[in-house]
């Protein structure tokens, strides 16, 4: 009895589980490689600065604004050095540093109107009293 035997065939390439867990691998490695850049974070700081420059802010809070305007220059720095998570961070500071300045401006013009008012009134409370003695 003659037994022959069958040696198999040897393969080329990879196996296909090998084949699944590469594309596996660099799909995972394409993702986690660099994450989406924070476009509307950034365009929220550029859109609460020009808002600010249109209130006139850098009147009362100019260094909020000044502060918010580095907050966004240093995330557009850090977008293109790929660092997207600390882009976030600068541009949401951005934006807050920008509302604060618009808030304390308002704030500053509201007390002038205020001291404006309490001006005007005293001016005539003294007519009142002036006019109450020459009768």
């Amino acid at each position: 009895m003659n037994i022959h035997c069958v040696q198999p065939r040897p393969r080329h390439g990879p196996s296909f589980p090998g084949a699944a867990l590469l594309l596996c691998v660099l799909t995972l490695a394409a993702c986690a490689s660099v994450p989406k850049a924070p476009t509307e974070a950034i365009q929220a700081a550029e859109l609460a600065i020009a808002n600010a420059e249109k209130a006139r802010v850098a009147d009362y809070a100019s260094t909020e604004l000044r502060g918010a305007r580095e907050d966004l220059t240093a995330a557009h720095t850090a977008v293109q050095q790929e660092k997207m998570d600390l882009a976030l961070r600068l541009a949401e500071s951005s934006q807050a540093a920008a509302q604060l300045a618009t808030a304390k401006a308002e704030s500053a013009k509201a007390q002038v109107v205020n001291d404006e008012m309490k001006k005007s009134i005293d001016t005539l409370k003294q007519e009142m009293q002036r006019n109450e003695g020459a009768r």
